[in-house]
């Protein structure tokens, strides 16, 4: 079993997730939103939820949320957020435990391209969604985002041929728009539409004087010697310059489509 694909390293990320990652992938999650058409009495669900960048911004619009994920610390979170409108409930995504056709709009914001079955995870997500409801799914392009993304890179560049962090399946599968239509056509919806969003993460560069805590995360960080992981520090710094900030421009993919 892959580090992700376990839940107990969740629960253990949970709340240094939401600090650090939850911020940003709301983002995405915003964008998600403004590609459907949401209110009171829409019924949404938040397959993989993490700590509920999208069910909390979908209960913001008067929607009745269910926020689903596999690890009881991401879901206590939420639930801690104490919103009327939300429930979260410990559940695989790739079996939910719903009835068929439950939802008016059904969201996974990266996180059904983390499953080990990621297809039967898109399936799951039409099957809950009722006839002329929504599936929304974001992946990240193939190399990732934020510091995944500046990592990836940087270990390309000072150490060449060595074997990088793997990405989930699902993200190399989807990268390619013309096959993220086609893998949710499968999964039953129509009419797919994919779009390419952008935002920069901005890498406080104050953080690198704790960079595990940073890039702790990621593989490409942690399989490094003391030695490796200062020179990509330095290679970090050297990019920033003088900038307090340093952006990390990061894509997106967000597909909609019916069932």
């Amino acid at each position: 079993m892959r580090e992700f694909e376990n839940p107990n390293h969740w629960d253990t990320a949970a709340h240094h997730y939401q600090k650090t990652a939850h911020p940003f992938t709301a983002r995405y999650a915003e964008a998600a939103l403004a590609r459907t058409s949401l209110g009171p009495g829409s019924r949404v669900l938040d397959i993989a939820a993490g700590t509920g960048a999208l069910a909390l911004a979908a209960a913001r619009t008067g929607a009745q949320v269910l926020a689903t994920d596999f690890s009881p610390g991401m879901v206590a979170c939420i639930t801690a957020a104490g919103l009327h409108n939300v429930e979260a409930r410990t559940m695989d995504g790739q079996a939910l435990a719903l009835p068929d056709g439950e939802f008016d709009a059904v969201f996974s914001i990266f996180g059904v391209i983390m499953f080990p079955d990621w297809r039967k995870g898109l399936a799951e997500m039409a099957r809950v969604t009722r006839p002329g409801g929504h599936g929304i799914v974001a992946t990240w392009q193939e190399r990732g985002a934020a510091t995944f993304l500046l990592l990836g890179d940087i270990r390309r560049k000072l150490f060449p041929g060595r074997e990088g962090m793997a990405m989930p399946e699902a993200v190399g599968a989807l990268s390619d728009p013309e096959n993220f239509a086609r893998e949710m056509i499968v999964a039953g919806y129509r009419d797919p539409r994919i779009e390419r969003v952008t935002h920069d993460y901005e890498l406080n560069v104050a953080a690198l004087d704790d960079p595990d805590r940073l890039f702790g995360m990621s593989p490409d960080w942690t399989s490094l010697n003391d030695g490796e992981k200062a020179t990509v520090i330095t290679e970090v710094r050297q990019r920033a310059g003088d900038r307090p900030i340093l952006p990390i421009p990061s894509t997106a993919l967000i597909g909609v489509a019916q069932r």
